[in-house]
């Protein structure tokens, strides 16, 4: 079973929340964002279906804990395709027949075991339910003490079914469990000597005594009590899903913060591991995390897509799709912006405005990244420090001021029409577009239809340039008081003066010259060569990336 999306209406942070676009391919959904930006949410809604599914009481009496407003009803709807492609749509509140045998298996934040304390096995826990987890995911998860009864009692009855099984001693099922977890682990922490970690033994209670892991680490035999928090984590979470396996095989699988306690290369090695090894090709693996090795191995795996919940306003209705795996913004959730270059040594980034980096980023320049910042201005005071590269849009700028913009700020690049909504939807650029379609289209009837437009709109332009222009951000720093540069940007004659070559630029007949400073994200969006195009489509033309690659070369 895998979720292709998900929505979530008046439930616990969100208002209205619209998961979409998940790959049937994805076998890893990966949910990053800052703490308290409502990944676990996410992870309640799923507990919620499970609850629905099994048709489990009471849990419409506790509707009040997952409502956002508690005098409104809260829905949960999902779609998804299980692996023999039939369809399930639930919605909260209704119980639906689980006729694919479709489940969700989850595991909260709080499961940490730091010591096996059980002295007995033997203790009827009903599996197929999932009847010993958490009531709710902000619970503790004891299930750890469970898996290791399942294996024991497993073992036990094998032994008393069949004593042909005992082999020098040992149970073919015992010699199975310990080769299957340490090649685990050993591709986990890696196959040196110093740093291998290896189960040797297990014992049964006895005596009073709870059950003890044996492992060995260097030359040391370490009980399970004494591993570090970190090994514990891995131990808990492999030996659940060995001892669960049989039971939950159409399966969403959710477990919150299994990178807690973990280094950044550790983190990359097990996602890597639970995914490819442990998961069931057929089963989905939902995770949140805000870790750069989880994040790194989400990029890198085709089977994965990113979702990101970072910085976003869930009083209103939101809606997330999976982040393109060329887009660095992602690292920002475990690392800040500014270390990002010391992330990309080998690369060429540049700072861009906001959406543009969609674009830029479909034209796969070699070596080269784009990172989104939220308008110009930011954009602008990350260039020019020296330590950054940008790119902003033209807006109302002479061939004079950029000339002198980008001599006095050697990292800023300016692009040469008004925005990047000129290039996409460029003449010469549609006709390629057109052309690549069989489709026809008329490049001097279109162009036609752009200077009429800009005759209609050129006057209510040039009442405002002016003003407009006094609000760009160029040449205001400190010491930059007494330079000529910075009346450009000022109510002053150098100012006034670049308005009138602006002016210029609009009452000219000549196409380029206008077309530089009349925006194509304002204007000209009901002309008909624009419609039923996805600009995205439109940045992966031969056209426009050889006019991007100029701008920054």
């Amino acid at each position: 079973m895998k979720i292709k999306s998900l929505q979530l209406t008046n439930f616990k942070r969100f208002t209205d929340l619209t998961i979409q676009d998940i790959p049937e391919s994805a076998k890893l959904v990966l949910l990053i964002g800052s703490n308290g930006s409502g990944k676990s949410s996410v992870f309640d809604a799923f507990e919620m279906i499970n609850k629905v599914l099994k048709a489990e009481e009471p849990f419409i009496d506790e509707e009040d804990y997952y409502k956002k407003v508690t005098s409104n009803k809260f829905g949960i709807n999902f779609y998804a395709d299980n692996y023999d492609g039939e369809q399930f749509v639930s919605s909260t509140g209704n119980y639906i027949s689980n006729n694919g045998g479709i489940s969700f298996y989850g595991r909260s934040a709080v499961r940490y075991f730091s010591r096996i304390e059980r002295t007995v096995i033997g203790i009827p826990i009903k599996v197929a339910d999932d009847g010993d987890r958490p009531g709710y995911y902000i619970d503790r998860d004891n299930r750890f003490e469970n898996d290791i009864d399942l294996l024991l009692s497993e073992i036990v009855k094998k032994v008393f079914s069949d004593l042909n099984n005992i082999t020098n001693g040992k149970i073919d099922e015992v010699k199975k469990f310990m080769q299957r977890l340490n090649e685990s682990l050993s591709r986990i922490f890696g196959s040196n000597n110093y740093s291998q970690l290896q189960l040797i033994n297990f014992q049964t209670p006895a005596d009073g005594n709870p059950a003890q892991l044996i492992f060995r680490k260097g030359n040391a035999e370490i009980n399970y009590d004494l591993l570090s928090a970190g090994e514990k984590e891995i131990i808990n979470l492999l030996i659940n899903l060995y001892a669960r396996a049989a039971y939950f095989t159409n399966t969403i699988y959710f477990f919150d913060e299994i990178d807690a306690h973990l280094n950044t290369k550790l983190q990359f090695d097990l996602l890597k591991e639970l995914t490819e090894n442990w998961i069931p090709d057929n089963c989905q693996f939902w995770t949140a995390s805000h870790s750069l090795g989880f994040i790194q191995y989400a990029k890198e795996t085709s089977d994965a897509v990113i979702l990101d919940f970072d910085d976003l306003d869930f009083d209103q209705p939101r809606t997330i799709s999976p982040e393109p795996k060329d887009n660095p913004d992602v690292y920002e959730i475990a690392v800040s912006k500014e270390i990002l270059p010391s992330l990309f040594k080998s690369y060429k980034l540049f700072f861009v405005e906001n959406e543009d980096r969609h674009y830029f980023a479909s034209l796969n320049i070699p070596i080269t990244l784009f990172v989104a910042e939220k308008n110009r201005d930011a954009v602008f005071h990350k260039a020019k420090s020296g330590n950054f590269n940008g790119i902003v849009d033209r807006d109302f700028l002479t061939d004079n001021d950029i000339e002198a913009i980008e001599q006095k700020y050697g990292c800023l690049k300016i692009l040469k029409f008004y925005c990047i909504e000129n290039y996409l939807f460029h003449p010469e650029n549609l006709d390629e577009y057109y052309k690549k379609g069989n489709s026809h289209f008329n490049k001097e009837a279109y162009k036609q239809k752009i200077a009429a437009e800009k005759e209609l709109r050129k006057q209510e332009l040039l009442i405002k340039v002016a003003s407009i222009r006094q609000g760009y951000p160029y040449f205001k720093e400190p010491g930059m008081e007494n330079s000529k540069n910075r009346e450009r940007f000022t109510p002053d004659n150098e100012n006034y003066k670049q308005t009138k070559t602006i002016s210029d630029y609009l009452n000219s007949n000549a196409f380029e010259e206008f077309y530089k400073s009349f925006s194509m994200k304002d204007f000209c969006k009901s002309l008909s060569e624009r419609q039923h195009i996805s600009p995205i489509d439109l940045s992966k033309t031969n056209w426009f990336k050889h006019q991007i690659e100029k701008i920054i070369q």
